[in-house]
Formats: C-alpha cells, structure tokens, sequence
C-alpha cells in the first residue's frame, strides 16, 4: 500500500478491474477492521483496510481482500447488512447488490463453505440506490428509475410499495428513526414515509433539479443534505421544506453527495465522471470553501469510513482513499 502524492490520495489499493461502486461497512462488525465492498463488471470484493490513522503500528494503510463473490453483472451499488459479524463462529457476511439487470441479489457468506445468494425480482428499470434497515437489518428499501420505492424481507417478498413522481434517487434508513425511509427523487422532492401506516408524513424540496443524490445525516437526525444540478443544498428539517443553504460546488453538475459518519458539519460530494477524471470535494459547514480537493481517474461511488475522517471513491483498477481532517 503506497501514498499516492500524485492525485493527492491518502492510499490507493489496485484491484482487478474497472470499480463502479465502493462502500465501507456503516456497522459494527465486531473486528479492529473495517469492511469495505466494492463492485465491478462482474464480481464483489470484500476487504479489510487497517488505517495508520487508528492503529499505530500500520504503516500507512493495510488492505486484505476476504472473498471475491462471483456476480456474472455489473453492480451498480452495494448495501451492507448490520448481521455481518466478522466475530461470529463462523463469520457471517451479508450485503445485497443492485445491478444492471433491474435485480437484486442478497449474498451470505461464513467465508468458508457457505456461499449463498438470491435474487429479488420486481424492479422494471434500473436500481439507483438500496439501504437495509439498520438495526434489525431483516428487510431491504430500494428504489429505481420506475419510479418506485419498494420494502423487501431477506426473501425477496415485498412488504411495502411506495409509488414516486418521478425516478429514486437516494434511499436512507436512519437507526435512530427505523420506523421512518427517506426517499429522494430525481424531480428535486425528498419525502420521508411511515413504514408503519405506508403514507407520506414530510416533504421537502429543492427548487431545482436534476437531484443525482441525498443523504440523511447520522450524528443529526435533523440535517438532511443533496446535489442537485451543481450545487450541494442543506435543510434543517424542523425550520423549512426549503433549503437553508445551498452552495455551488461542480462546475459540470454534481453526481453524490455523502455525510461523514463521525462530524456533523463534514461531508463529500462528487462531480460527474468527466473524460479523464471526477473530482471529489470534502465540505465543512465552519468552512466558506471546500477542505479538500480530489481527483480519482473516472472515478465512481463514494464512502466514508465508520469511525474517521476519511472517504473513498472507486475508480479505473483502483479505490482511491483520502483522510482529511475533523
């Protein structure tokens, strides 16, 4: 694992092939490392990373590959399941992917002899975002260009169908709020549901579009964050439906936005991969202009690590890291 000066990357990690979408485990696996699962043309990888910035006795960083899951597709995201346990015996490995056949596939593994996986059928076009719930980690919300938003249990039925206006966007299930989904769609419209009486309870709007990305912010249940064009926009959902503040960020449009799991006032957004690079900027809301700049080579997905600072972005036969600061 070497420190990449050149495109101002904390680490790199060469994988085998082109990396469409990356993501840490958000849950407490039980184990000094963290997870992380990353997607390409055909297969899942899952990996511990080992930081310098915990563990002083890693020089750097550490990268260990656990398992290469056979997908025979390209995956277009990767959600992670809070019953992965790397402490269990056997470990269990769960997470589910979306890809480019509309389905979805739910993978268990204990890394040995037990390699499962099914496939959830019902989505008619393609699948932009997935999220399991966060405690129990018994269901699965996704939502997808057929402008749906649907619940499955881990067998593939589906228990609840949210019909949207418009495709789905980002899909967000907050431990702190399991009874409530956050779905955002690309017409600019975020509405939060009641998994309880299946109705619309909150809404709130943009004012402009397309929205590409949302995300709900886990130190703070109130703070709910987009892009939309190229700009980032920010809402306090007690104060108003609109945002209470907005900034551009991308010069083309921006592509995802995602909170940092550990500061409430940091977060990363990305542009569109543009013919030779995407850029990545980290945002403090204490700060006018970004605090870090990135550019990964035609990079995809975007992660932040459970416990620091540091976020990832997949790109050409690399996952790109950099670390910045709280």
């Amino acid at each position: 694992m070497k420190q990449d000066s050149t495109r101002n990357t904390s680490y790199t990690v060469d994988c085998e092939d082109y990396v469409h979408v990356v993501k840490f485990n958000p849950f407490d696996s039980g184990d000094s490392c963290s997870l992380i699962a990353y997607g390409g043309n055909n297969y899942v990888v899952v990996g511990t990373c080992r930081f310098q910035e915990e563990d002083a006795e890693v020089e750097g960083m550490q990268y260990k590959t656990l398992r290469t899951f056979h997908h025979g597709i390209r995956v277009d995201a990767i959600a992670w399941s809070p019953e992965t346990r790397l402490d269990a015996i056997p470990p269990q490995i769960r997470f589910c992917t979306a890809a480019s056949d509309k389905k979805l596939r739910l993978f268990t593994s204990d890394l040995q002899d037990k390699n499962e996986f099914k496939t959830f059928d019902g989505h008619s076009d393609y699948i932009n975002d997935l999220v399991f719930a966060p405690n129990e980690g018994q269901e699965i919300a996704s939502v997808s260009d057929d402008h749906t938003c649907r619940v499955w249990d881990l067998e593939g039925n589906e228990k609840a169908h949210f019909v949207l206006r418009s495709p789905g966007m980002s899909v967000c299930w907050h431990p702190e709020e399991a009874f409530k989904l956050m779905v955002a769609e690309k017409n600019g419209t975020i509405r939060f549901y009641d998994l309880i009486t299946q109705q619309a309870i909150l809404s709130l709007e943009c004012e402009q579009t397309p929205l590409m990305s949302a995300d709900w912010c886990l130190k703070n249940t109130l703070k709910i964050g987009a892009v939309a064009g190229s700009d980032w926009l920010m809402w306090d959902i007690t104060r108003s439906s609109y945002p209470q503040d907005k900034k551009p960020v991308h010069v083309d449009r921006a592509r995802l936005f995602r909170w940092s799991r550990v500061n409430e006032n940091l977060f990363a957004t990305t542009g569109y991969p543009g013919k030779t690079t995407t850029q990545l900027l980290v945002h403090h809301l204490g700060h006018p202009q970004p605090i870090l700049t990135g550019t990964a080579a035609v990079g995809s997905g975007l992660t932040w690590h459970r416990t620091l600072p540091l976020c990832a972005v997949g790109g050409d036969h690399k996952i790109f890291f950099w670390v910045t600061e709280m």
